[in-house]
């Protein structure tokens, strides 16, 4: 008897808490499509959102148009560029051949990619990984030729166009995100298997994955549900900028789904494609020669979001936004994709996007959002003014007011056009800086500003001089 009451017990516990999942997740759904109708209308560019814990997904939505002229709503399995998240599955495919001994991370480049300068330093391949090589990124490379986007390029091309450029710092000393060390890390992948770099991925990467809508193509590829991009340009929106897809050769070709991204964690986290020991070196944060952490490891940015940890990457091609994060200490994982990335939009619409994306990875992890609170014309303009740091010679910030807002500019080029989203009358926060969370409150002596004190980890102290 008393077995079967502690099952019963046990089963009414177990009833309980799944219930109360249940409302949590029903109460993170609404949370979540609110916040997103308000910026994606049925009939403009959209987005697809995949949240997932431990239980499986708990959230799967799209919003807006995958093709604006055709009137195609989107739909959750509609596929997108990745952009640069194409780098992870890169940097898997090198671990691949690295277990396998076929390489090792200490080679030099040049073991393998004949003809390519060393430049007087020894470049390995772990230097390429972790974007610690010195080597110029060849997307922010000026070309004279306005249409070079739209040419095809070969791997040996793109390698050629950057190869003679100077190194920007001796390999190892400095973390710089650059391109042009996952095309030299995809070509090393087709001189070391034998096969191209695209067959070699299909086979050993996305196939034991189980990527089933996960594609290596070209323009004239056809792949069912794929969106179409779009550009946000004054005020208005165009079909995106043609941009071939051969120029992202192993940094940024790829294009997925948010439910195959999130089989692609899954995949991972049970060592299908490397080993624990392997995919756990690559989550952690390369240390340079003198000590200093950066937040890449291999292929993934690593650091945190309001203190929970994270593993996460970002990409953005020419009409395409894809982000994803995994939250391994509390087994969530968040994808998104949207079908439209801003040019020279003189609005705050992408900021506003990118807090849109910010505020479903802080409601993904279980935060609360900060509410913004009203605040008079009259206190924001007492605000106004430049402020000089007390800790530091010759730093100083720039607070302005637009459009009812206030904006926060950094001398050191660190921070430009921050939003300064009002909590109180005095306490602001700063919800552009995304990695750490930074609040700035004003002190007042009989109505007149005195000083700024700047929180962000530590407490800052800034002194209005106009």
């Amino acid at each position: 008897m008393r077995k079967i009451i502690i099952a019963i017990t046990f089963f009414l516990l177990h009833y309980s808490q799944t219930q109360a999942q249940s409302a949590n997740d029903n109460d993170l759904a609404s949370s979540i499509d609110s916040l997103i109708t308000t910026q994606f209308k049925p009939n403009e560019p959209g987005i697809s959102v995949l949240i997932a814990n431990k239980n499986g997904i708990i959230y799967q939505k799209a919003f807006g148009s995958a093709d604006i002229e055709l009137n195609v709503s989107m739909q959750p399995d509609m596929v997108f560029r990745i952009g640069s998240i194409t780098k992870q599955f890169t940097a898997i495919g090198i671990l691949q051949l690295m277990e396998q001994g076929k390489i090792s991370l200490q080679d030099s480049i040049q073991k393998y990619i004949k003809g390519f300068p060393s430049k007087g330093y020894t470049i390995t391949i772990e230097n390429l990984l972790t974007h610690t090589s010195g080597i110029i990124d060849y997307t922010s490379m000026n070309d004279p030729d306005q249409y070079i986007e739209r040419k095809d390029f070969t791997p040996n091309f793109l390698i050629d166009y950057f190869k003679n450029e100077p190194l920007q710092f001796q390999p190892g000393t400095k973390y710089n995100y650059s391109n042009s060390n996952y095309v030299l890390l995809a070509y090393i992948i087709q001189m070391v298997s034998g096969k191209t770099y695209h067959e070699y991925m299909r086979e050993n990467v996305l196939a034991p994955a189980g990527l089933m809508n996960t594609y290596y193509a070209n323009e004239s590829t056809i792949i069912p549900k794929r969106v179409m991009g779009y550009i946000r340009y004054k005020r208005s929106y165009k079909n995106c900028d043609y941009q071939t897809i051969s120029l992202g050769y192993g940094c940024g070709d790829l294009l997925s789904t948010v439910e195959d991204l999130y089989k692609w964690n899954i995949a991972l986290l049970a060592y299908k494609l490397v080993k624990k020991e392997t995919l756990e070196k690559a989550f952690t944060p390369f240390t340079l020669n003198n000590g200093t952490r950066t937040s890449y490891g291999y292929g993934w940015f690593i650091d945190s979001l309001d203190d929970v940890n994270r593993i996460h990457h970002e990409g953005q091609v020419s009409g395409f936004i894809a982000q994803e994060e995994y939250f391994p200490d509390i087994e969530t994982y968040v994808a998104l994709m949207t079908n439209v990335k801003t040019s020279d939009d003189t609005t705050d619409f992408s900021d506003n996007r990118f807090r849109l994306m910010n505020n479903i990875f802080e409601l993904a992890i279980g935060k609360s959002l900060e509410k913004e609170v009203a605040v008079s014309d009259t206190l924001l303009d007492k605000y106004v003014g430049t402020y000089s740091a007390t800790f530091k010679k010759n730093q100083t910030l720039t607070i302005c007011k637009k459009d009812g807002k206030l904006y926060m500019d950094l001398s050191n080029g660190t921070g430009n056009q921050m939003l300064m989203q009002p909590l109180s009358d005095t306490e602001f926060l700063l919800p552009d800086v995304r990695r750490i969370r930074t609040t700035c409150d004003f002190v007042l002596e009989k109505g007149k500003v005195q000083n700024l004190i700047v929180t962000q980890g530590k407490k800052y102290e800034w002194k209005k001089i106009n």
